[in-house]
């Protein structure tokens, strides 16, 4: 059953992949509010002025507040672009930081939402879900963020069994893309750990789904329309083996150095002296380094695009899973570029 979107509030609406999302609803002609924690960044010249701000920190509002704060607009759809990803390293105990912020207070925000009359909303995840349901929970056994990912989902579909209030799930994979005002975290999070190494050293045969952000922008559209309630759906434009990505990623930024791959049982040693420095430092990430290697990085996670597109009705609005993936990644990372670009990469 397709549900008309006709005013969207998005949590999350300066962020990445909040932003992106808004710029697809005005296009469709949805109006849009976003609501953005004050004086998080300059806004001016570059944030559409038809997508109406309202400030404040969801996370630290009373029930109440929250309420007020989404009442008496008309918004038919909530986006829930908000929470920690996998990058982030709080203190220890991971879980409890994880738990907090992904369960707990949205678990309170979409209850405010519902309250508000909302009446549907599109909660951005993780595909570490899908795959933790594909492998049987290991995931969610090894790693808190899955962990607690993985209850986000069963937690705030549960608002929904009433049938009065529809939650639907994305579960994002790898994302590139550009935006204003912020630089992309891929390099400090991703290629920078290879930076004193004379290559990229990496656990052999692993593959992941990626999608441009674009992409992103038509799954939130579609699934606010035609999403079913407690629908978990992952997202993907392409599956790519790890070696790609950072062969892309490393030209881009014009860095000539080799992509390596190595058993994930050597590259797990490494993961394990990554942890072992996150402890004594009082901290622990969200994802065992020992454990990723095997459990994720040397693994398959590919994503089906047109199992996707099916399920979400992307017929119906022309959409076709967003830009070129691997053109995607050279320009995200082309803004680290230290080299001029060679006559091999542009021919």
């Amino acid at each position: 059953m397709k549900h008309e979107t006709n005013s969207v509030l998005i949590a999350g609406g300066t962020g990445f992949l909040g932003y992106h999302s808004a710029l697809l609803f005005l296009k469709r002609g949805v109006r849009v509010d976003a609501v953005a924690l004050p004086k998080e960044i300059d806004l001016s010249g570059w944030y559409p002025p038809d997508i109406g701000i309202r400030f404040g920190d969801l996370f630290a509002m009373t029930e109440a507040d929250l309420e007020t704060l989404m009442s008496g607009h008309g918004y038919d759809t909530f986006v829930y672009a908000l929470g920690p990803d996998d990058r982030t390293v709080p203190d220890r105990p991971a879980y409890d930081f994880f738990r907090d912020r992904l369960v707990t207070r949205a678990g309170r925000i979409l209850g405010a939402a519902k309250r508000a009359g909302i009446r549907r909303a599109v909660v951005l995840n993780s595909y570490f879900s899908f795959y933790d349901r594909i492998l049987g929970g290991v995931l969610s056994r090894h790693h808190p963020y899955v962990r607690a990912r993985v209850e986000q989902e069963n937690e705030l579909a549960k608002l929904g069994e009433d049938g009065s209030f529809d939650v639907m799930f994305l579960e994002l994979p790898f994302i590139f893309g550009l935006m204003p005002g912020r630089k992309p975290l891929w390099k400090e999070f991703f290629l920078d750990h290879f930076a004193g190494s004379a290559a990229a050293f990496f656990p052999r045969g692993g593959r992941t789904a990626a999608i441009d952000v674009s992409g992103v922008a038509e799954a939130v559209v579609a699934a606010a329309a035609n999403g079913i309630h407690g629908g978990r759906y992952p997202v993907g434009k392409e599956n790519l083996s790890y070696k790609e990505i950072l062969e892309l990623m490393l030209a881009a930024t014009g860095t000539t150095k080799k992509v390596v791959p190595i058993p994930a049982w050597i590259a797990a040693i490494g993961g394990a002296m990554i942890d072992r420095r996150y402890r004594r430092a009082g901290k622990e990430a969200g994802l065992d380094h020992r454990r990723l290697m095997g459990d994720i990085l040397a693994r398959d996670f590919s994503v089906s695009h047109a199992t996707l597109a099916d399920s979400l009705g992307y017929a119906d609005f022309g959409f076709s899973g967003g830009t070129d993936v691997r053109d995607s990644i050279r320009r995200t990372m082309s803004v680290f570029r230290t080299a001029p670009i060679s006559k091999e990469e542009t021919s």
